[in-house]
């Protein structure tokens, strides 16, 4: 299969449509459309889902197979899973320094961060909040300590999980301590990371369009 650059007025006809739940995982794709300056090249539609408090619920219209957020849909093909979508869109879109060059160690360390993400790292951190141990799990995926220490051992090297350089890494690896502060290690280098990660003003215009989204569904 020939895999070809995808050309500027190509980009300029693609259709991109983000289903996107305020104040949720989504979220975060919400925020890096805003740091890929690709706003206008991507749709954002707000949806419904349920949530934990027992509110919301599933959007018929929402292509997710679950009902979940984020999703997203390019001419047709359904994305889902936030590393999936944060992979395809900074592969579709490299000029927006959000990821490393394809092809050079730090794509490598780039791409094992986001699968990690979703293969390890939330899944402990749910399983701790929710009290649940069993040896099967700490086999194999470990605990929070393994956590802190693979984190600790990146950001030892730089300010950023890829050294110099920010990246969607950072942007999807902080995201659980941004929500949930209190669950955040008592590790000043994760500490200092997480507030660099929020410090960032896609995050601030990221919250304030997700806090109105919540006052006009409140007030609805």
């Amino acid at each position: 299969m020939q895999h070809n650059k995808v050309s500027q007025k190509a980009k300029e006809n693609m259709m991109l449509t983000l289903f996107h739940a305020p104040q949720s995982r989504s979220s975060a794709l919400n925020t890096l459309i805003d740091e890929m300056g690709i706003a206008d090249r991507v749709e954002i539609r707000q949806t419904d889902i349920p949530r934990i408090d027992g509110t919301g619920h599933r959007d018929p219209a929402n292509p997710h197979p679950e009902g979940k957020v984020p999703c997203l849909v390019h001419d047709g093909a359904v994305l889902t899973e936030r590393g999936c979508i944060i992979l395809y869109l900074t592969g579709l879109f490299p000029e927006s320094g959000m990821a490393p060059k394809p092809g050079t160690p730090e794509y490598a360390a780039y791409m094992t961060w986001l699968f990690w993400y979703g293969s390890v790292m939330e899944p402990v951190l749910i399983l701790d909040w929710a009290k649940i141990d069993h040896p099967a799990l700490t086999a194999s995926l470990r605990g929070q300590p393994e956590i802190v220490a693979r984190l600790r051992a990146a950001l030892q090297k730089g300010p950023w999980l890829l050294g110099d350089e920010y990246s969607a890494a950072d942007l999807l690896c902080h995201s659980p301590w941004a929500w949930f502060p209190d669950g955040m290690p008592d590790d000043d280098l994760i500490r200092d990371w997480v507030a660099r990660c929020q410090a960032r003003p896609a995050v601030a215009r990221s919250r304030a369009r997700d806090a109105a989204a919540m006052a006009a569904r409140a007030a609805a």
